[in-house]
């Protein structure tokens, strides 16, 4: 939950690109961000895989007028609108990007090259048909804010009442890693998002922040069997309702373009 997902950064910066706020090769390297190299591979018209940035044009040609993210976990199809065989394989990956208009959809499968000491990370999605449907789920912003504010809520109330400790070095390098990034001034989404969308989206992370503390922490001070499920059963609503306001975030984008 508090790494950004890659769906999040191909949407929000497609959907940058094709508003007009980014040049191609800005948000191909927006998108691609740490890891080596992006491909693209079964885009129709091209025969072998391409990179982000002809994709992107390619897509924009095939009729996308806006990107969506699919957040999907097993029971809950997240953003997701079918047929089976995508849904399938964004369940696999996690996430998945529908694009609005050109009944396609990407999922990233990610891999590990190179030796030890010197790894690094290719990337190639596949781009596989969608249904065009409303996606499963995906609550509006206004509705992602009021649920995320209970969430936190109940999520700080839920570990302070099963004596999860916030401390240890996983909890310590995640909550380092998150004041970085906050105080670093980068931007959480690309530009053209209004900052409703923005707002959520940092919210949505404060609580993944939290989940993340839980469960990687060790078992604080949970030690019985009954105490850690307890915290797990408390836990999973919350983790929902920040993924919820994930994908809500991601497409603010078409939402507001659909609505104007």
């Amino acid at each position: 939950m508090l790494s950004e997902p890659r769906s999040g950064r191909l949407a929000a910066w497609g959907n940058a690109l094709l508003a007009g706020f980014a040049a191609p090769d800005d948000a191909a390297d927006a998108i691609v961000g740490d890891d080596a190299v992006h491909r693209v591979e079964g885009l129709p018209g091209e025969s072998s895989p391409v990179g982000l940035t002809l994709a992107l044009g390619r897509l924009r040609a095939l009729g996308a007028t806006g990107l969506r993210v699919a957040l999907p976990a097993p029971g809950h199809p997240l953003g997701l609108s079918g047929p089976p065989e995508f849904n399938a394989r964004a369940l696999e990956a996690e996430e998945a990007v529908v694009c609005q208009g050109a009944a396609v959809g990407l999922v990233p499968e990610v891999y590990e090259v190179g030796p030890d000491g010197d790894v690094h990370v290719e990337v190639v999605w596949h781009c596989l048909p969608v249904r065009e449907a409303p996606p499963a789920d995906v609550p509006s912003l206004g509705e992602a804010e009021r649920e995320l504010a209970e969430a936190l809520r109940e999520a700080t109330a839920v570990l302070s009442r099963l004596d999860v400790a916030a401390s240890g070095p996983v909890a310590e390098a995640a909550i380092d890693a998150y004041r970085a990034r906050a105080e670093s001034g980068g931007e959480v989404l690309a530009p053209g998002y209004p900052p409703r969308a923005v707002r959520v989206l940092e919210l949505a992370q404060r609580v993944g922040l939290l989940i993340s503390v839980a469960y990687e922490n060790g078992h604080g001070g949970a030690v019985s069997a009954s105490e850690m499920a307890a915290r797990a059963e408390a836990l999973r609503p919350v983790e929902r309702t920040a993924r919820r306001a994930q994908v809500a975030a991601y497409n603010a984008y078409v939402e507001e373009r659909e609505r104007g």
